[in-house]
């Protein structure tokens, strides 16, 4: 079965959305998956402010009508008054899937203590597996290297598009599937 591959990256920043600074988040995410995968895909990108209605609204539209199979968001989800990251995608989704929060936690605290106030979160909506990220490229980064093995396989899980790694960059865990070399 073959379909377009459509990946939601979701930059959520009050002062990127207001361009007082160019989003870096964003553009770090297309990059991974641009080096990560040998599928074909597209990028649907937005560049929001942290309100948490308007963050759900997004998911729920990347999702629904976009047809997006992943998407990704970066920002907001620290302990801070407008960090609302997680709250809206706990609002729009039907699985919550917590793993991929405390592996991305569990990554970055063997590199800053501060991980422990990351509150990323996961979850399935449809036949769209969304996950939230940290704000910072290099986190980024860091936290797909440990949640990219799992992601094609949960794709292939809610019946979504099959998506191909490069195993020079990231291996796709599939069982009963050996790695390509």
């Amino acid at each position: 079965m073959t379909s377009e591959i459509k990946i939601g990256i979701v930059t959520v920043s009050d002062r990127a959305s207001a361009g007082i600074y160019a989003d870096e988040g964003g553009p770090a995410i297309q990059e991974y998956f641009t080096r990560a995968l040998t599928s074909s895909w597209t990028p649907v990108a937005r560049v929001i402010p942290d309100e948490r209605k308007l963050i759900a609204q997004t998911l729920a539209a990347l999702a629904d009508n976009e047809g997006c199979c992943l998407i990704v968001t970066t920002g907001g989800t620290g302990p801070a008054p407008r960090d609302v990251t997680p709250e809206a995608t706990e609002d729009v989704v039907e699985k919550p899937m917590p793993g991929f929060g405390e592996l991305m936690r569990q990554v970055s605290l063997a590199k800053v203590p501060t991980a422990i106030l990351s509150r990323q979160t996961a979850g399935i909506r449809g036949k769209a597996l969304i996950v939230n990220l940290p704000g910072r490229p290099r986190a980024i980064a860091e936290c797909l290297d440990a949640v990219m093995p799992a992601i094609p396989y949960c794709i292939d899980l809610i019946e979504g598009p099959y998506l191909e790694t490069d195993p020079a960059v990231i291996v796709a865990f599939r069982p009963g599937q050996k790695p390509k070399a």
